[in-house]
């Protein structure tokens, strides 16, 4: 299987933002505007973008139809992107900018028959599925929704199993409480997944703050690896980690 590496640019009010653990109370701006960072990446030899309309993600709406297209037209990143995608409508809308892939967040939780229709329509190629998941005080893994401000009570393996049904094959799936933490991603999680759906090519996301996070997602079985903080901070190079990916 390849390894593909995704450097992620997160957008709130037309900035580079992060947020850690998906509290947007706990938002750290950087002086980077989003389509020079994006061709940054792109120099650097990304051959993979990952794009979020954070503001959309928690109202609905995505807002980044010009950024889309101004990284689409410079033809060296294929973008994945998502935030406020609520409809078929959103996602033929992305799709015709430029987006290679749409990911479909609240949605694919809230909605899991209409997102299993949409693979049908667009294509599973086209499509990752997002399900952000946080371990309640029980051991169980839930679903969040809205930007994960809101609870679903739903538990990640029943979808897992949906998705799966249904023919998805990108899933991203992000362990809340790593985002933006650097405390390492959870391999563990990543892992157990894997085993239990080989189908699925797994993206990691959520912890990573050094190199070596890339090759131990790699080996828990991940198919690639969303790369946010650590790169905006220099924690390490991405030319560091692009040697191990490859193009989907």
């Amino acid at each position: 299987m390849s390894f593909t590496v995704y450097p992620a640019i997160d957008v709130r009010d037309g900035r580079v933002v992060r947020l850690a653990q998906g509290d947007y109370a706990r938002e750290t701006r950087y002086a980077l505007d989003p389509f020079a960072q994006a061709m940054a990446y792109a120099d650097a030899g990304a051959r993979w973008l990952h794009l979020v309309d954070l503001d959309a993600a928690r109202d609905g709406g995505y807002t980044l139809l010009p950024l889309l297209r101004a990284i689409a037209e410079d033809g060296r990143l294929q973008v994945q992107t998502g935030g406020g995608v609520r409809s078929a409508a959103d996602a033929q809308r992305i799709l015709e900018a430029g987006a290679a892939r749409i990911v479909v967040g609240s949605l694919a939780v809230k909605e899991p028959q209409q997102v299993a229709g949409w693979l049908a329509r667009f294509g599973a190629e086209r499509i990752a599925v997002a399900l952000d998941t946080r371990c309640d005080a029980d051991g169980s893994w839930r679903l969040p929704v809205h930007g994960w401000t809101q609870g679903s009570g739903i538990e990640l393996d029943l979808l897992l199993a949906h998705y799966a049904r249904n023919g998805a094959r990108h899933l991203l799936c992000t362990d809340i409480a790593r985002d933006g933490m650097l405390n390492g991603p959870n391999v563990d999680l990543y892992r157990r997944i894997t085993a239990a759906w080989p189908a699925f090519a797994v993206q990691a996301s959520g912890g990573v703050h050094e190199a070596t996070d890339v090759d131990a997602s790699r080996i828990a079985g991940c198919a690639g690896i969303v790369l946010g903080r650590a790169l905006l901070e220099a924690r390490f190079a991405l030319a560091d980690v692009l040697p191990q990916a490859a193009p989907c």
